[in-house]
């Protein structure tokens, strides 16, 4: 694999020179001791008081509760279903050597007379007919997930990136490969599995408007924009990811019992979602994913309610908003989030460098959805104290603190991996 120093060096500065602005500008706080007293909601005690103590009740209703809140008061609800959706593979061939097999997919989504397509990129290994698979959204095309000639250009608005080449929102041939670095798909292939990705733009891309995505299929006559109790951006991308797996249990080379969700940072926050909302996914990796992904709002740590929705304020409902500064009175906490996916395996993954993202916050929202876990007879996180650094925990709920930035690593994947074999996908 070829690794662009150059973009690498690059896309780490931007990072960093970003959220150091974002830091003054909103008095981010990094100090664990100035970290208030806070108060989580309870996972196991229902709004009137019940205590939950066994699987049926959880699955009757404390979960539905905790779904709910979050639906109307954090990510939005998704407005209506599609007429119809078309699906056309539109190339494949060999890749490795012929270890693997490449297939180029086309989603068409269908609905109000309107349409919007999106381009699956999949890696399957040639040496096991149905293959599990990792899903995941890639940032900038998927033509830079892997330096391969044959990967289609994406031709959807991408993000202003001159070390990408991207000048007007237009991705050129510069950019191909160029995130590979983020991709082990070697590694991946060589173990026995098989990657599924696509990029986040083609579903909706990253900036606040609400008219070149897939919300403005769904508006009623004269809308411009979600209501308030509706879907935001990282809705709409875990929703993207819902609509990519009704293709992969028609694939006959997908073993669709076995496809682990995977997204790092933003994306990480929709893979969470995603698998929350989307019992089919049979596990969940979040990957640096941070305020709204893992890590818990309450502690006020790094990144913000406030920053959110003022810097991203297409990420989540309008309904969110009232919210800012006051994580108090937040209903629910992303301990609540991770409590959602049991008693499917979960990977929460952090960063040492990466304090924006609330590390420690990170994993004490995987240890406190443990008790989730324990009601299905699974000890969840297997440590109360935090790991050290490149010390991982692989379990049912696993976690590991990585040393160095925001990022995705092949350090990381040879983790996810592990974790892909040790939950027998």
């Amino acid at each position: 694999m070829i690794i662009r120093k150059s973009s690498l060096i690059l896309f780490t500065t931007i990072f960093i020179n970003t959220f150091l602005i974002f830091s003054q500008e909103w008095n981010v706080n990094y100090d664990e001791s100035k970290v208030e007293t806070y108060s989580l909601p309870s996972i196991l005690t229902s709004h009137s008081g019940m205590i939950i103590n066994n699987v049926n009740d959880w699955e009757e209703f404390r979960r539905p509760e905790i779904l709910y809140s979050f639906t109307n008061h954090v990510y939005g609800n998704i407005p209506g279903k599609l007429d119809s959706v078309i699906v056309k593979i539109t190339e494949h061939g060999n890749y490795l050597n012929s270890l693997a097999k490449r297939k180029q997919v086309t989603l068409t989504f269908i609905k109000n007379g309107k349409e919007l397509s999106t381009d699956l990129l999949i890696y399957l290994p040639n040496s096991i007919k149905k293959a599990p698979v990792f899903l995941g959204y890639n940032f900038q095309g998927n033509h830079t997930v892997i330096d391969d000639k044959n990967i289609f250009i994406t031709k959807s608005w991408v993000p202003a990136n001159e070390a990408l080449g991207v000048t007007s929102n237009q991705a050129t041939e510069k950019s191909r490969g160029e995130m590979s670095r983020r991709w082990s798909v070697e590694k991946i292939i060589n173990a026995g599995y098989g990657l599924v990705t696509l990029y986040r733009g083609d579903i909706d891309p990253d900036k606040d408007d609400f008219s070149d995505g897939i919300h403005q299929l769904f508006y009623l006559k004269d809308q411009k924009k979600p209501e308030a109790d509706e879907w935001g951006t990282i809705a709409a991308w875990s929703w993207g990811l819902s609509r990519v797996m009704d293709y992969i249990e028609a694939d006959e080379d997908i073993d669709h019992e076995k496809v682990i969700v995977f997204g790092h940072s933003r994306l990480g926050k929709a893979a969470l979602w995603a698998a929350a909302t989307d019992k089919r996914f049979a596990g969940c990796i979040s990957n640096n994913s941070g305020e709204m992904g893992a890590a818990l709002s309450k502690r006020n740590f790094g990144e913000t309610i406030e920053v959110i929705n003022t810097a991203f304020p297409h990420w989540f409902c309008g309904n969110f908003k009232k919210y800012s500064k006051k994580e108090y009175m937040l209903p629910v906490d992303q301990h609540m989030l991770i409590s959602l996916i049991a008693p499917r395996p979960v990977y929460i993954a952090s960063a040492t460098d990466d304090l924006w993202a609330d590390p420690k916050g990170e994993f004490l929202s995987a240890k406190e959805a443990s008790v989730a876990y324990n009601l299905y007879g699974i000890s969840g996180l297997i440590t109360t104290t935090m790991p050290q650094p490149d010390s991982p925990i692989i379990g049912v709920v696993s976690y590991h603190l990585r040393t160095g930035v925001h990022d995705v690593t092949d350090y990381d994947w040879e983790q996810y991996i592990k974790f892909a074999k040790f939950n027998n996908f």
